[in-house]
């Protein structure tokens, strides 16, 4: 087998992953993707029974990787330390890790209340960048020039355009971790460890689901979508399987659009109606 086969660019064997909200949508479909690679990958969010079920089906799927599902609350301080003290009783070492736990909240811009921030923010922005840095010492004894640990952030395709769409704080918030994720990679790229982050777009998932749940509704989501369609669970995992795996290891500061071309999409062609 060579260095530039398949089997050797995407291959996670060995790897300790951690995947924040790892049991549903865009987490579950990582999860999925990194377990298939070889990876143990460790699923933790606020329903602990939805972890260890998902964990349980990804291992009955006779992967090369393994699952582990528990309890863990990125939405508090408290609930961080004991997210880590957990972690830190499963591994010493951490190769990967994904903040995926996240929070939205929609009203119209008229009526949109105040304390839809704070909760917003705390999940989507101040928690993933404190679990972050709880974990460096675990992160940073599995960094090698060779073969660096990673980070990968969830942020949304929101954060880079200006789509409100009534989810101002979230939109708000993914725009924020992308930015911090570009400063985690300037700051930790000394230590061998990369920083990059996902910007989805629609995705099958319980905070789309009032837009995806349905199929009819699904499809007319994605005809909005440049290419067509919405999200499918191959395009997060093979993301996640390039960022993790030796073949992304040079790679860091980076946002990945999985979002379909939404992410340059622009207004009307100004200079159209001159050639009419």
């Amino acid at each position: 087998m060579t260095k530039l086969s398949p089997q050797t660019l995407f291959s996670l064997q060995g790897k300790t992953a951690l995947v924040t909200g790892g049991a549903t949508g865009i987490g579950r479909m990582a999860a999925e993707g990194l377990v298939q690679a070889g990876a143990r990958v460790l699923i933790a969010s606020r329903k602990a029974d939805a972890c260890r079920a998902v964990a349980d089906e990804l291992n009955a799927m006779g992967a090369e990787g393994r699952a582990e599902g528990f309890g863990g609350d990125v939405g508090s301080a408290e609930g961080l330390t004991a997210l880590v003290d957990e972690v830190k009783t499963r591994t010493d070492s951490l190769d990967i890790l994904m903040n995926n736990a996240g929070l939205t909240w929609g009203a119209p811009l008229d009526d949109f209340p105040y304390e839809a921030w704070k909760d917003v923010m705390a999940v989507n922005v101040a928690g993933p960048f404190e679990l972050t840095r709880q974990l460096l010492p675990l992160l940073r004894a599995s960094a090698r020039a060779e073969d660096p640990a990673r980070i990968v952030n969830v942020g949304s395709v929101m954060g880079e355009i200006p789509m409100g769409d009534g989810a101002y704080s979230y939109a708000a918030s993914k725009s924020a971790i992308i930015h911090m994720t570009r400063i985690l990679a300037k700051e930790l790229a000394r230590e061998h460890i990369t920083a990059n982050a996902l910007a989805p777009g629609p995705f099958v998932s319980r905070m789309t689901a009032f837009a995806t749940a349905d199929p009819a509704t699904r499809d007319k989501v994605g005809q909005s979508v440049p290419l067509g369609r919405v999200g499918r669970d191959e395009d997060i995992a093979a993301a996640m399987q390039f960022l993790c795996g030796p073949g992304g290891g040079y790679v860091t500061g980076t946002i990945i659009p999985v979002s379909g071309g939404i992410n340059v999409m622009s207004g009307q062609n100004i200079f159209a109606a001159a050639f009419e």
